[in-house]
Formats: structure tokens, C-alpha cells, sequence
């Protein structure tokens, strides 16, 4: 993530005035970020967040983050309950709503009343319907063409004030750095462990065939390219199999 999506995140709505925030909940949220970061996943550093903003946010009560993969497809984690669920699958229906203007616009986006909103009529509408009165999104992450919000839902209309964006963007900030933290590390894991497969099939293709190791390792590669496969999977099957993995057009 780059040093300027990080300054931009969490641009204010045109509701939000600014207030002070308070010592007390700064260290509160930074220490559940150094407790989340210990977490073995990302999801259960999003589960503790959305969590801590369901607590402590006022207004709130439900939440979740969205994220948007190839600017299109959108997923909920971490959903406190099924309300978040419903309202995703909307706006992947309709196409529109404030997750996606949050995470596509970099910026905070308010909904006081789900039953007065225009700038999404259908989305609004069918959001209503389905028992969110309130919503408060708050962008969290850009990493290419996959987006990632916060998504903060009421029962009741007029239930977000400026304080709840004032303290949803602390909470969001956190939430970011100790997500892209356990990115990093899940990145890295599956780093180790591809090579660590991809080592284990070259060392049955050098015993097997007599081979050295660069010749084992053209062996997988065209194998990949035979199958249509990652070299990964072509690694994975020899060894779990003890064969290489066969073109869906071989006889």
C-alpha cells in the first residue's frame, strides 16, 4: 500500500465537522491492534475489528468489511451477523451503494436515512427493506484492482453523528495497518511453502530420472504449461500422487 492511499484513507463525508480525539481510545485501539496482530489470520484480525467498532462506535450495530476483488465482485469478512451479508449482495446486485463509493473514492461516506437516500435510489431502497436504516462506510485498503471497506450498519435512522466518524476513523486506521501486517506475513508463509514444494517435486524428478536440478525444474515448468496449471499445483500433485499432472486433452 502505497504512502499516499495511506495519507488519503479516510477522507471525512461532508457531514463530519472533526473533533478532538480522545487519548484514551487512541491507546485503547492501539493495543488491539498489537493483540490482533498476534492473530494467526487476517481474518480473525477483521473479526476482532469489526468487533472493537461494533463496540465501540456509537450508533453501530452491525458491521463488517467489505471487499471488492477486480473492482466487481464484492465479499463480506468478519460480518457481526447477516444484515452485512444482505447488504453486500445488494450492491454487487445493483452495482452501487456507499461501500463502493468509500472504497473506490478513498473518502468516508454517511447515510443518515436509508428511506430519504437519492444518491442510490435501488440500492437504498432495497437496503431499507432489508433492516438497514444507517450506514457508515470507511475505505480501508487499495492493493491494485481489490478494494476493501468498513461497513457500519444501524437499525435506526439518524443513529451515525460526527463522533461516529470520528472514532469509525480511528478505528479504520488501525484496522488497516494490522491487516496489511498479516497480509504481509500470509504472503510470505505461502512464499516458503511454495518453494518448499516446488523443492520436494524437483528432488523426486532428480531421484527418479537421474536429473539435476535445473533439468527437474524445466520437467515442472512444462508440465505447466502442458496443463494450464500453476508450477505450484503441478509440484502439489507429483508429490501427492507421485505423477505428474496430465492435460485435460491426453489420452
Amino acid at each position: 500500500m502505497s504512502e499516499e492511499l495511506k495519507m488519503n484513507r479516510g477522507m471525512p463525508s461532508s457531514h463530519y465537522g472533526g473533533s478532538e480525539r480522545t487519548r484514551d481510545l487512541a491507546t485503547e485501539l492501539a493495543e488491539l491492534a498489537r493483540s490482533l496482530q498476534q492473530e494467526p489470520d487476517s481474518d480473525a484480525i477483521v473479526a476482532g475489528f469489526v468487533h472493537a467498532a461494533v463496540d465501540l462506535i456509537p450508533g453501530v450495530d452491525e458491521g463488517s468489511v467489505s471487499v471488492v476483488i477486480g473492482r466487481k465482485n464484492i465479499g463480506s469478512r468478519g460480518a457481526s451477523g447477516s444484515l452485512p451479508e444482505r447488504i453486500d449482495a445488494l450492491q454487487m446486485e445493483t452495482g452501487e451503494g456507499p461501500c463502493l463509493e468509500a472504497a473506490y473514492e478513498r473518502r468516508t461516506v454517511r447515510v443518515a436515512d436509508m428511506a430519504h437516500e437519492e444518491r442510490w435510489p435501488l440500492f437504498a431502497q432495497r437496503a431499507a427493506e432489508a433492516g438497514a436504516k444507517g450506514m457508515l462506510s470507511i475505505q480501508l485498503w487499495v492493493e491494485g484492482d481489490d478494494l476493501g471497506a468498513l461497513n457500519l450498519y444501524s437499525y435506526e435512522a439518524d443513529a451515525f453523528t460526527d463522533e461516529s466518524e470520528n472514532i469509525g476513523l480511528l478505528v479504520a486506521s488501525h484496522a488497516s495497518v494490522a491487516f496489511a501486517e498479516a497480509e504481509k506475513a500470509r504472503q510470505l508463509h505461502e512464499a516458503v511453502n511454495s518453494r518448499d514444494v516446488i523443492g520436494q517435486a524437483k528432488g523426486i524428478l532428480m531421484e527418479r530420472h537421474k536429473i539435476t536440478g535445473e533439468q527437474a525444474f524445466i520437467v515442472l515448468s512444462m508440465a505447466s504449461q502442458r496443463t494450464h496449471l500453476k508450477l505450484w499445483n503441478v509440484a502439489d500433485h507429483l508429490i501427492s500422487s507421485g505423477e505428474l499432472p496430465r492435460s485435460k486433452t491426453a489420452r
